[in-house]
């Protein structure tokens, strides 16, 4: 009996506003690909309506945008038409049908990776887009024992766990897991960062991993 696809539905935005996350993720973003990246060629994997694209366009950076969401990608070009952006599946291989390996000084994918089947597929395709050399900041909530306990003892698990939304998280990542999924594909280098609320109970993390440079790069 051949197995069945299931095919994800649209995950609808209505406006090119920014969320409520982008409130303590974006400063941090911003600084790293600053620091990282400064004016080179950045790729919003999982861009959404554009709101983070269009912030690191206006930084200075030459700046990309995918996402799977028709209804994300048309606000995003209608509202910042100077900004390439594509539609795509960040689950599918994007090589070299949305864009060629090694076009990109850095990635971003901000509160992404938890919402994709294929997370393995998914950071695949950061690799294999980024240079040699290149970064790939990538962020999603946090979740840790206290932070876990807290919820817990509060009684917010169902709330945070957000099981009754349509389109919504379906991974829950730890740092030691999403590590794993990063260091699996060939990433290095590999930090973190806590974002939003006091240490240990933060909101989101922030890890930043590095695509090994080539011998070349060392000429």
């Amino acid at each position: 009996m051949p197995q069945e696809t299931l095919t994800k539905p649209d995950y609808a935005y209505h406006s090119a506003d920014g969320g409520c996350a982008h409130n303590y993720l974006l400063g941090p973003v911003k600084k790293l690909i600053k620091d990282l990246a400064p004016r080179g060629h950045v790729l919003d994997l999982g861009c959404g309506n554009g709101y983070v694209t269009n912030e690191l366009a206006k930084a200075g950076n030459k700046v990309s945008g995918i996402d799977l969401s028709a209804s994300g990608i048309k606000i995003a070009q209608q509202a910042f038409p100077g900004i390439d952006f594509r539609c795509g599946n960040v689950e599918e291989d994007l090589v070299p049908g949305a864009f060629p390996a090694d076009s990109f000084d850095a990635i971003v994918s901000t509160e992404v990776v938890e919402h994709v089947y294929q997370p393995r597929q998914f950071a695949k395709n950061a690799f294999r887009l980024l240079r040699p050399g290149g970064h790939l900041i990538v962020s999603t909530p946090y979740h840790g024992y206290l932070k876990n306990l807290v919820l817990a003892l509060t009684g917010k698990m169902d709330t945070h766990f957000t099981a009754l939304w349509d389109g919504g998280h379906i991974k829950f990542w730890s740092r030691a897991t999403l590590s794993q999924l990063l260091t699996e594909q060939g990433f290095t280098g590999i930090r973190f960062i806590g974002v939003g609320r006091v240490p240990y109970i933060w909101k989101s993390m922030i890890l930043v991993a590095r695509k090994p440079p080539t011998k070349s790069n060392h000429k």
